[in-house]
């Protein structure tokens, strides 16, 4: 049997267990808490955007960030992740991962693993379950999860 780790998350929290089995239980071993990204965009930042006069004397307009205050907590927080999974792998706590999370974070976690992390990823779901109990997301997960 391989050693299986889950991970359901969203852009405030993660939550890890193992697996066990393909129909049986899981259990948690850990949550990651991200309290920043219940924070407003207006708490996130300190200031205004820079303004520009425009060429040849034509109206301002403001600067904009490429990645919004928000979107760059998500990815941070993301990044945290995956560093702990990364380290996780490093130390043969598991051989196989099934990633579940909201939409609009699975993206950014995938994007955050590493090459030799993702390469483990057996099963993803885009679908927010962070807030579900064990025995919920069990029980919603498909019936015959990736082979053991």
């Amino acid at each position: 049997m391989k050693l299986t780790w889950l991970v359901v998350a969203d852009n405030s929290k993660a939550r890890i267990f193992s697996v066990d089995s393909r129909m049986g239980p899981i259990d948690e071993i850990e949550s990651i808490m991200h309290t920043e990204a219940r924070l407003h965009e207006q708490e996130m930042t300190s200031d205004l955007p820079g303004r520009s006069n425009g060429k040849g004397g034509g109206g301002g307009h403001a600067y904009q960030d490429e990645v919004s205050p928000k979107e760059q907590e998500n990815i941070n927080f993301a990044r945290k992740i995956a560093t702990e999974l990364d380290a996780a792998r490093k130390g043969g706590k598991f051989k196989q991962l099934m990633l579940v999370a909201a939409p609009g974070f699975l993206g950014n976690l995938r994007n955050q693993l590493t090459t030799q992390t993702q390469n483990l990823a057996c099963f993803e779901l885009a679908k927010n379950m962070s807030h579900m109990s064990a025995k919920e997301i069990r029980n919603l997960l498909p019936e015959r999860l990736p082979s053991f």
